[in-house]
This record gives structure tokens, sequence and C-alpha cells, in this order.
């Protein structure tokens, strides 16, 4: 596939339909903030697209448009697409993953969450992206979709649990709809269990609300930690689907260009 240049995307939007809750938001994120990358088997009129941003792609149209290599710069991503892909995923990378993942949407109240005395929950400010970067390498997805922890900082959308200066908790808009915001959250590892991603979520929950958009969220069928944080927020499942881990490609080489 091609990468696209920004002056032919409006006509892509018409590829992913707007207004829906967890990945969905994907072509819409990428839309409004920038952060991701749109591909196509050809520049004009064309019959297979892919969004992509941090880890994720979305693809729709006709797999038997693609060439045989035409997939491969998405290995080590998570895919999401029509079953009819299948076959050209599994002829470009030997493992691909099936992974269930559910879709929550805020409903309900949220649990009262109390944290320590000396600890501030409060929104991110260009900043505070050094203390982001301080979370480590094993933190870093949760800035992939904005292009980075100054981007993430800068944003707005994103909410944190502070100790003197430094963050033991976040949670942000992962993607940003245009009428859901899907929410992502992490803790420090040695500060779990203290109601701190749950605080930030609840936040941040209340932000995007006051912005008239509702609240998502989306995980593994078996992240259970990830599912009862959700469930303690207020979130409730809506659907469920199927998305694609793939691996490495098999040595098949793609080109870089984009189209004008």
């Amino acid at each position: 596939m091609i990468e696209l240049l920004p002056s032919r995307i409006p006509a892509l939007a018409r590829w992913f339909p707007g207004g829906a809750p967890g990945v969905a938001a994907l072509p819409e994120h990428v839309i409004a903030t920038g952060s991701g990358r749109w591909w196509a088997d050809r520049a004009a009129d064309p019959r297979a697209v892919a969004v992509s941003s941090g880890d994720h792609v979305l693809l729709r149209g006709d797999p038997g448009a693609l060439a045989p290599d035409a997939l491969a710069r998405f290995a080590g991503s998570y895919v999401e697409a029509p079953a009819r892909f299948l076959p050209a995923l599994g002829g470009v990378f030997p493992r691909v993953d099936p992974w269930e993942r559910m879709v929550y949407v805020h409903q309900a109240p949220a649990m009262p969450a109390r944290p320590a005395p000396g600890i501030t929950v409060r929104r991110l400010t260009p900043k505070d992206a050094p203390a982001v970067v301080a979370l480590g390498p094993g933190a870093a997805w949760i800035h992939k979709t904005w292009g980075g922890p100054d981007q993430l900082a800068t944003s707005g959308l994103c909410w944190g649990a502070f100790h003197r200066g430094r963050a033991l908790s976040l949670a942000c808009t992962y993607f940003l709809g245009s009428r859901y915001e899907d929410v992502a959250a992490l803790a420090d590892p040695g500060h779990r269990r203290q109601h701190l991603a749950l605080a930030c979520v609840t936040a941040l929950c209340e932000d995007i609300a006051a912005r008239g958009r509702s609240a998502s969220w989306t995980c593994s069928r078996d992240n259970r930690p990830s599912r009862l944080l959700a469930w303690s927020a207020g979130f409730r499942l809506t659907r469920e689907y199927v998305h694609y881990a793939t691996g490495p490609a098999r040595g098949l080489a793609f080109p870089g260009a984009a189209a004008a």
C-alpha cells in the first residue's frame, strides 16, 4: 500500500463512518490530531484503504486489490479488519493472533476514589512531558497515538495523579472521536491498588462529558484488571469484536513512497 498525503484524506473519511466508540474512533482521531497515517492500494479511486495510529490499524475495502506484500508494513500491529482480509494477512505474516476485545461505554456513576494525602489529580500541562517520560518505556504505549509524550502532555486530554512532581498514574483520551473519546489508563507498578487510575479516569470522564462527548473503553477479554477498572469507573459493555496481532512479516519488502 502507498501512504497518502493529507490532501487525499477528506475523500477517504467515507470509508470509516464516524461517531462510533472504541477503536472505530481511530480515523476521526487521525483527522483531528494529525497523529497517524493513511494508506491505499492506489492514490485515485482506491479499492482498499487503511488508517493507522500508534500500534493500531483499521483495514477496509477489497483485499483482492492488494499486492501480495501490501500489508507487510503493518508488522507488529493490532489490525481490525473484516474476516475477508484474513487470507491476505496470513499470506504476509506467519503469525496472525486473534484477540477478543470488549468495548465499554460510560453509563454509570464511578465508585469513589480517594487518593492518599499529598497526591494531586489534575490535567497535564506541557511542563509535565518529562514526568510522562519518567514512567519508563513500559508506559510508552499510552502516548503512541499522540506521537510522543510532548504531544500527549500538550493535548489537554490527559489527567494524572502526581506526588511531588512525579506522575504515578495517567488517564488520557487514546482515540479522539466526534462523539466518543476512547480512554486509556495506566498506573506506576509500585503504586497500583491505590485507586489512582480510578481517580484519573473519573476526572477524565467528567472532562469528556463537559466537552459534550461520551467516554468509551476498550480492552482484551482476558485483561481482568482493565475490565475491573472500567466497571469501577462506570463503564458498561456494549459490544465485542476481534482484532489481529501481527508478528514479523515474511521478509517481504514494501515501497515507502507517498502519493500526491
